[in-house]
């Protein structure tokens, strides 16, 4: 059976013009004016963008005392209601932390125990299409052999910390052999860029002074930690040879490091998310500011505008959404999918900031909301829009055209908008599995009406028609550096 959408206006990262898109089974066969099939669907009046690529995910992670709200099919279906149909989620390292409930292991380990979770061929969940990182998190000369197996397993970016001292963090030294292994086998290296010494000194000074509200989270993180890390990162790489990709970058300062590198030559790219661009310290300082707290936290207003700046300049590349959901109330169960559910929350933390669970709902909000306050706002443009959100993180981890693109012979992952509808956004609305939302309120004008995984509609006039176990892991190959 073949379906063509006739009269639409299709935006991609180089253009926005009308056609027709003509598929055939998973594909987009062809695009063009006056094309035929066995099925018609007229969207005159819509746009078609390519599926949202969001490259930075936690689905059902251990946290100390918890998990992330969202598992590998609440998370995936949320992201599908908010136009996206592909997302990398993070693969721990076995036995690399306290959070880990397995014996030390390989890497090979922590991908299979993911892939249980996630893939639909192992029994998983997944109801879009899903990638892995590998995050590195100690290191020695077994694990130095093994990161040269993870393109075999489709894996080819990996992620290391400065941060997380003792947990997760590695040295400069470690990092630095992991981007010269990495950039042997064609692996993107992902770097965490804060300053994990000076984090756990303020953190044990603050407690010791009695502070323990949410508001220290982000007072014991400072941005001047994010800063140097960052260019710390760009010299390392620098110096073994190798590409770097910076994750949820939140501050002016790393958007100037970044600069910085690029000028030089050097093959470093950025990712912002979108509680970066539209929150500040100040939003932890409310009752419930627990809601705000992530790692890394908010900054300030300029933080806020030099981000804005970074992505319209093209010194960022992505926008992600590190997406980490929490409960905010966990002892209050919520109803999902008729269901009552409560998972222990950010009310762990009620006493103590630093228990407090790092992480946001988010995978289901950034495309709607940066079309607003984006491409409405004027911010973006619509072509930047796609670029940051679909077609870039498709080509830096290795999956395009296949995904984030509106090409013959890519998959026909698509997102039919209307551009006049209206929503009062917010928990009612988003469909992630907690008990809270950060664009609470917030007026959108532009939505996704229609959401489609390889020629199947998923989600239709705000009907869920996926299901668990549609989605299908994806072996990336390397990627660009863009």
């Amino acid at each position: 059976m073949s379906l063509v959408l006739k009269n639409a206006t299709l935006i991609t990262a180089a253009d926005i013009f009308r056609a027709d898109i003509l598929i055939e089974g998973e594909q987009i066969r062809a695009i063009g004016q006056g094309l035929n099939a066995s099925q018609a669907l007229d969207c005159q009046g819509k746009m078609i963008t390519p599926g949202g690529v969001d490259a930075h995910t936690h689905f059902d992670l251990p946290m100390p005392g918890t998990v992330s709200s969202d598992d590998h099919y609440t998370g995936h279906k949320a992201a599908a209601f908010g136009g996206v149909t592909t997302v990398i989620d993070f693969v721990p390292h076995p036995g690399a932390d306290e959070l880990s409930t397995k014996e030390r292991g390989g890497l090979r380990v922590g991908v299979e125990a993911w892939r249980a979770k996630a893939d639909p061929a192992l029994g998983g969940k997944a109801c879009i299409d899903f990638g892995f990182h590998m995050n590195i998190t100690h290191f020695d000369e077994a694990v130095a052999q093994e990161i040269a197996d993870l393109p075999a397993l489709g894996i080819t970016s990996l992620k290391v910390f400065t941060a997380y001292n003792g947990r997760l963090r590695l040295g400069d030294g470690e990092i630095f052999q992991v981007m010269r292994i990495a950039k042997e086998h064609g692996i993107l290296t992902l770097l965490h860029a804060e300053n994990g010494d000076v984090i756990e000194l303020l953190i044990a000074e603050a407690r010791r002074a009695g502070h323990c509200s949410a508001e220290w989270h982000a007072r014991t993180r400072p941005a001047w930690g994010a800063v140097e890390a960052t260019l710390r990162g760009a010299a390392l790489a620098a110096q073994a040879g190798a590409p770097l990709y910076i994750v949820h970058t939140n501050a002016a300062g790393e958007v100037d490091q970044i600069q910085y590198a690029r000028e030089h030559g050097l093959p470093v790219m950025g990712e912002t998310c979108p509680q970066y661009l539209f929150f500040t310290e100040d939003h932890l300082r409310r009752p419930d500011g627990a809601k705000w707290v992530c790692a890394p936290p908010m900054r300030a207003a300029a933080d806020n505008a030099r981000l804005w700046q970074g992505l319209q300049e093209g010194t960022l590349q992505t926008i992600a959404t590190d997406h980490c959901p929490f409960f905010f109330n966990g002892a209050q169960p919520i109803l999902y999918e008729g269901q009552e559910i409560a998972i222990p929350g950010k009310e762990l933390g009620r006493e103590d900031f630093t228990k407090i669970p790092n992480g946001l709902p988010g995978v289901g909000d950034r495309l709607p909301v940066l079309w607003t306050y984006g491409v409405g706002a004027g911010r973006l443009s619509p072509q930047q829009f796609v670029a940051l959100n679909s077609a870039n993180p498709a080509k830096i981890f290795g999956l395009y055209p296949q995904k984030g693109a509106l090409l013959p012979g890519s998959d026909a992952d698509l997102v039919v908008w209307d551009p006049e509808r209206r929503v009062t956004y917010g928990t009612a609305y988003a469909q992630h599995r907690t008990d809270y939302n950060l664009y609470e309120g917030w007026e959108l004008v532009g939505m996704p009406e229609k959401v489609m995984l390889r020629g199947q509609w998923i989600v239709e006039d705000g009907r869920w028609l996926g299901r668990a176990g549609m989605g299908r892991f994806l072996k990336r190959r390397s990627g660009l550096v863009l």
